[in-house]
């Protein structure tokens, strides 16, 4: 599938009752994440369980301008909080994690517990996908957010997440371009050694359900004229549908440039964990949280 809006990867999701996805909203005492969540719930797009402070909770629901459905649970701490969001997920009463009033570190050192049962064997990473104006379908980025220098082990991971992740969505086969500044293979130039072996990893089977190319330089893998010009013989090149990028420095100021200089419209998850975690800033407005919900709904819909 080949999905050229965030309205057409949406569309049909929740709707039917066995499809619709529960979000477990931990620290759910803030206006903004609440009306998002009821956003998405008035969309017949998820139900949700609010944890956390009840009577604070009550109180900011009462003061929304839209009132939807929702179930809440009082937690006394932050710690019960996260917790009580780990067991909805191992109990199959919640399928994935928003995080609301929270600090992230605080979160995640609960959520990492083994009791939690929130950590696979996999390396956890961030996945957006970004709608550009001007390229012709949906692309996934990835890692922009989690993973600051990654080695060859843990790319291998991060191309794993995201295809999994974008399986679930509905892409298929997803053409996934490993960036780097130039195409051809530099042994100075650790990014096109890394690019290259993920590329033979794929050819072996080690990378399955999607294709995979590089080193490719930006220009190459979103453009196919640029390809064409350059001699470059690729399914990929100028038909990505996902862009590994090779450390958070770059992957950040390439989202940040494609949303305030190519007017991209972005959202994230956190994948490899055992269900999607929405991961916003505590200051982030409605708009900001609320694609991400219906990202990390649609990531878990096909499971």
């Amino acid at each position: 599938m080949v999905y050229t809006s965030f309205d057409e990867l949406f569309a049909g999701i929740g709707g039917a009752g066995d499809r619709k996805k529960t979000v477990a909203v931990m620290a759910a005492e803030d206006a903004h994440t609440l009306e998002a969540v009821g956003r998405a719930v008035n969309a017949g797009i998820v139900d949700a369980v609010l944890i956390g402070d009840g009577k604070k909770i009550e109180q900011q629901l009462d003061l929304l301008p839209e009132k939807f459905a929702n179930a809440i649970i009082h937690a006394s701490s932050n710690v019960d909080v996260v917790g009580t969001a780990a067991e909805l997920i191992k109990k199959g009463e919640a399928h994935f994690l928003l995080k609301g009033l929270l600090q992230t570190g605080e979160m995640m050192k609960v959520l990492m517990r083994e009791e939690s049962n929130f950590r696979t064997e996999r390396q956890l990473s961030h996945l957006s996908i970004v709608q550009i104006p001007n390229y012709h379908k949906l692309i996934g980025l990835t890692d922009a957010a989690l993973n600051i220098y990654p080695d060859l082990p843990q790319k291998k991971e991060i191309v794993i997440n995201a295809v999994d992740a974008m399986h679930s969505m509905g892409f298929v086969e997803p053409k996934v371009a490993v960036l780097a500044p130039v195409e051809q293979v530099n042994p100075k130039i650790q990014e096109t050694v890394d690019a290259d072996a993920l590329k033979v990893m794929n050819r072996q089977g080690e990378l399955p359900g999607c294709i995979v190319d590089g080193p490719l330089s930006y220009d190459l893998a979103m453009d196919r004229e640029a390809a064409e010009v350059k001699e470059i013989d690729s399914a990929v090149a100028g038909d990505a549908d996902l862009l590994v990028v090779p450390n958070l420095s770059v992957g950040n100021t390439l989202l940040k440039a494609l949303r305030y200089s190519a007017k991209a419209t972005t959202a994230g998850i956190v994948v490899g964990g055992k269900v999607p975690l929405v991961l916003t800033s505590r200051a982030a407005e409605v708009a900001a949280k609320y694609l991400p919900i219906v990202l990390a709904a649609a990531a878990c819909a096909r499971q």
